[in-house]
């Protein structure tokens, strides 16, 4: 079982997403913003981080940059209701391994998880 921290500001979005995640037999942990995601992270290394942009305070730009500048390996799926090709392509060369819309359905959700997972696990020793 993969631990996944979702990291959004909606409270219904992180209940939406934890039913999905949960379902398929995944661990869910949740972070309000950007400040208790990297916490988390820190102190309980998911194995994903599903992340929103738009957030106050820290977002998810900057936990992205934190993430980079504190060399810390974790596949990111950015999960935003952002739709700018920009903003894809930043989070992408950020090192986010996807970037799906808000809402996502169950399977791109899914595959996506797939993917992240998969690209940890060709990482480990």
């Amino acid at each position: 079982m993969s631990r996944v921290l979702i990291t959004d500001d909606s409270q219904l979005t992180r209940r939406i997403l934890r039913a999905i995640l949960e379902a398929a037999g995944h661990e869910v942990m949740e972070a309000s913003n950007g400040n208790v995601a990297l916490e988390l992270i820190v102190r309980d290394a998911p194995d994903c981080v599903l992340l929103d942009l738009l957030m106050p305070g820290m977002d998810g730009f900057e936990v992205l940059s934190t993430l980079n500048e504190r060399r810390i390996d974790i596949p990111v799926i950015v999960l935003t209701a952002d739709i700018q090709e920009t903003a894809r392509k930043k989070c992408i060369q950020m090192g986010a391994v996807d970037f799906l819309n808000k809402p996502p359905n169950d399977d791109e959700l899914k595959a996506a998880m797939e993917k992240a997972l998969a690209l940890k696990e060709e990482k480990l020793p």
